[in-house]
């Protein structure tokens, strides 16, 4: 979209593309806790979106709305990392799992069961499992980058490749990461290989997930919030 004199339209640019940042936000905010608001989110991208106007160029033979996906969706990431948008209890909670997983894989030699880790940590099952749905939101790690997420189904290296800015040593940095996150999902009990499935590749919410197990949308979120841990636990060697 050009102006009489050959320029990018920003106004119109920006009018046509709110929308997507929309989307993206309404994606992400169903992985975060109560406190961080949609319209913050949106705001933010908002500048994300802007900033893929000042930076995009048509030359490098990518489309407009892959390589703004890419910046609004890391304008977001960004805001809720400076902003520290966990709880100091939730962020507690969460190395608290980690740590017993990471024990036990060591002591097991395995994946441990779910009963297994709460009773390492000293707590009933009940309350291990209502633990898991406090920490929600901590999921923010390589998940959403790796993740398709527009409708040509780009990926994110896809979309990292098209930045004239990137290190082409962080681009090798994440496809390893990439490689190793996809292994260690491999290796997840299976019915949290399935929450991943359903949640990340074909974008299905806790309701959908919820029916097609048979189980509440509450329970889906801990089984989340589980395969998180585990996954964080596996991922701090790469």
């Amino acid at each position: 979209m050009y102006t009489a004199h050959g320029h990018l339209d920003r106004d119109a640019l920006i009018r046509q593309h709110a929308p997507l940042v929309r989307r993206i936000a309404q994606h992400m905010i169903a992985k975060l806790p109560p406190n961080v608001e949609l319209d913050d989110l949106i705001q933010v991208g908002m500048i994300g979106l802007a900033d893929a106007l000042s930076r995009y160029e048509s030359s490098q033979g990518v489309q407009f709305e892959t390589f703004a996906s890419q910046r609004i969706r890391g304008a977001m990431l960004d805001e809720l990392r400076d902003n520290d948008w966990m709880s100091r209890s939730s962020r507690k909670g969460q190395k608290d799992i980690e740590r017993a997983i990471h024990k036990l894989e060591q002591e097991l030699g395995r994946a441990p069961k779910e009963s297994e880790i709460a009773e390492a940590m000293d707590m009933p099952l009940d309350e291990y499992q209502s633990l898991l749905g406090k920490v929600r939101g901590a999921q923010l790690i390589y998940l959403e980058d790796i993740s398709p997420s527009d409708d040509a189904g780009e990926s994110f290296l896809d979309r990292f490749v098209a930045d004239t800015d990137a290190d082409p040593f962080a681009i090798l940095r994440d496809v390893r990461l990439r490689e190793a996150l996809v292994a260690a999902i491999e290796h997840l009990p299976e019915r949290e290989q399935y929450v991943m499935a359903m949640y990340y590749e074909h974008e299905m919410n806790l309701k959908e997930i919820a029916a097609v197990l048979n189980v509440t949308e509450s329970r889906v979120c801990q089984l989340h919030s589980q395969a998180i841990a585990r996954l964080r636990t596996k991922m701090r060697a790469h």
